[in-house]
């Protein structure tokens, strides 16, 4: 079974925070690395792929065309990487992402998808269900284990209560907790194989999307303003002379704690 899987390059931690001053949206700049919460991911699309036979496709969005962090995650054995870039993507919500990721995929004619269960520098959490809805595909989400038995999909998935054991036939998108799988390190020989694997380049034309559906143009949201959180008070400095316990049931009682 042949496995898309969601990346997302995002600047590295080791950046200070940079947001426009007037679109408020983050500045991307220099080059970009893997999220580290999408390794869980590539990593059980790796171990089912092995099992089943398949190969396993990258999938990242982004407006400038980089793709230096995907290097890593074709190094751990994913056997190429889908990038779309496209100017009029910059400012994207999450459904505009995800319409572009379900075109990708009905491009690449995969039975599954995984994706982490949110990125790290959005956090929104809505991609993967907005994304099997477009395609009309179940969604199995906060999964932690995944295998197939004679090409049905077995999942454990977190739950609020527990766990849940799913049993679905693909297609199927997955979202996979951190944490649910080990990353395998890459080896040097991955490395290597690395810079010699296709990295395709699309445009939303290559896709069909009209750029006024997706990008700030067809967000559903926008950001009006930003203020710093203020700063926690210090708060009120008794010092002890032999009353201090008055002082301590006073705050107390004005706490109605007593």
């Amino acid at each position: 079974m042949d496995i898309a899987v969601c990346v997302k390059q995002i600047p590295s931690a080791d950046a200070p925070v940079d947001l426009d001053p007037n679109t408020f949206l983050l500045r991307r700049e220099g080059e970009p690395v893997l999220d580290d919460s999408d390794t869980h991911g590539i990593e059980m699309a790796l171990r089912l792929a092995e099992a089943s036979g398949g190969e396993v496709t990258l999938i990242s969005m982004v407006a400038d065309g980089a793709s230096a962090g995907l290097r890593s995650a074709l190094a751990m054995g994913a056997a190429r990487a889908v990038v779309v870039s496209d100017p009029a993507l910059s400012g994207s919500d999450a459904l505009g992402t995800a319409k572009v990721i379900a075109a990708v995929v009905r491009r690449l004619g995969v039975g599954l998808l995984i994706t982490a269960t949110e990125s790290s520098d959005g956090y929104t959490g809505t991609l993967p269900v907005q994304v099997a809805e477009l395609l009309d595909w179940p969604a199995l989400t906060y999964v932690t284990e995944a295998g197939t038995e004679g090409g049905t999909l077995q999942v454990r998935r977190q739950t609020d209560l527990g766990t849940d054991e799913v049993r679905c036939e693909p297609p199927a998108v997955l979202s996979v907790t951190a944490g649910a799988v080990e990353p395998r390190y890459p080896s040097l020989r991955g490395i290597m194989a690395a810079r010699q694997k296709p990295i395709d380049q699309l445009t939303l034309a290559d896709l069909g999307i009209e750029p006024s559906t997706v990008g700030a143009a067809g967000a559903r949201q926008e950001v009006l303003s930003l203020a710093v959180a203020p700063l926690p008070s210090a708060g009120e400095v008794v010092i002890d002379e032999g009353e201090g316990h008055e002082a301590i049931l006073a705050a107390l009682t004005r706490w109605k704690v007593i």
